[in-house]
């Protein structure tokens, strides 16, 4: 089992935001802050309202753009990736 590294509040809101954002993959997320999906799904279950966890969860499942792997065997796995959301400076 590999150990969750320390957030702080702005960091975990940042993985929030990439975690719903469409175009933000998974391996975006564990390139930046060291969380594997199963750490952000447990993130997201601790930091929203059951409902809102649901919600976001049935939006991702199985979304190809949520996954490198499964991206890159689409038309669009040649476009460039986005790995911070529009509102993110710098």
């Amino acid at each position: 089992m590999t150990e969750i590294p320390e957030l702080t509040r702005a960091q975990i809101d940042r993985v929030i935001m990439m975690a719903w954002e469409d175009r933000t993959s998974f391996d975006a997320i564990r390139d930046q802050f060291g969380l594997t999906p199963g750490d952000v799904i447990k993130l997201m279950r601790h930091e929203m309202t059951t409902n809102s966890f649901k919600m976001w969860r049935k939006r991702t499942h199985g979304r190809t753009t949520k996954h490198e792997a499964k991206f890159a065997e689409t038309d669009a796995g040649d476009q460039p990736r986005r790995f911070r959301a529009k509102s993110q400076r710098g």
